[in-house]
């Protein structure tokens, strides 16, 4: 069975092996690739690939969102996170925006035919590297939620002005980014500090980092 996959990660090197190494397992074929989340999922929406390969630090609309609003634009495209983040905070999130798949970059070649057999046959697949960190974590007893889950307080909208707030835009630019009036900007930008109790931007910013919206290097 043939896989058509769409990858998206935003270093061109690492899409150039990626592409080298899927094309040369013989039943896969790339049908396009990207460095942007909105991109990401402009390309699923066009091509409805079978996998989605998606690493999580993506400029624009991290991968997690990606991941959560696959389901609209391509029912029937699973999507297999691939990134440097093995730690349970980012497989919890990536688990509840709906992914099929979690595997980590510095994975053996091998794990990644063999995550690639498991989601094309119906069974959902998570690095070994990263099982035993994710059941501790689920495990912990005690203590709060984790951070990453006050996102969920946060509707899609405000996710992802908060991911370009973190990145540096500023509240013109994301207006004119999304399509939206400045004033509607400032407002969601209000209620997001309000529903995180977080009330400056350089918290914001921190905020982001911490939950894996964007990394240091994204700044």
């Amino acid at each position: 069975m043939n896989t058509r996959i769409v990858m998206a990660d935003d270093h061109q090197l690492v899409r150039a092996g990626l592409r080298s190494l899927l094309e040369s397992f013989g039943d896969v074929t790339v049908l396009a690739e990207c460095g942007d989340g909105h991109e990401a999922l402009a390309l699923t929406d066009r091509h409805q690939p079978d996998v989605l390969l998606l690493d999580i630090t993506l400029p624009g609309l991290n991968g997690l969102e990606v991941a959560a609003r696959v389901p609209r634009a391509s029912p029937h495209t699973r999507v297999l996170v691939l990134s440097m983040h093995a730690g349970a905070e980012y497989v919890s999130q990536a688990l509840r925006a709906g992914v099929a798949g979690y595997l980590i970059k510095d994975s053996a070649v091998d794990e990644l035919r063999v995550a690639l057999d498991s989601i094309r046959a119906g069974r959902p697949y998570l690095s070994p590297a990263i099982s035993q960190t994710v059941l501790h974590g689920f495990l912990r007893t005690g203590e709060g939620p984790p951070e990453g889950a006050q996102l969920d307080v946060l509707t899609p909208r405000q996710r992802e002005i908060l991911q370009l707030v973190a990145e540096g835009h500023g509240t013109r630019d994301i207006a004119n980014r999304l399509g939206l009036s400045v004033k509607t900007v400032e407002s969601h930008r209000s209620q997001i500090m309000d529903r995180l109790d977080i009330h400056d931007v350089p918290g914001l910013v921190r905020f982001a980092i911490r939950v894996g919206l964007v990394s240091v290097d994204s700044r």
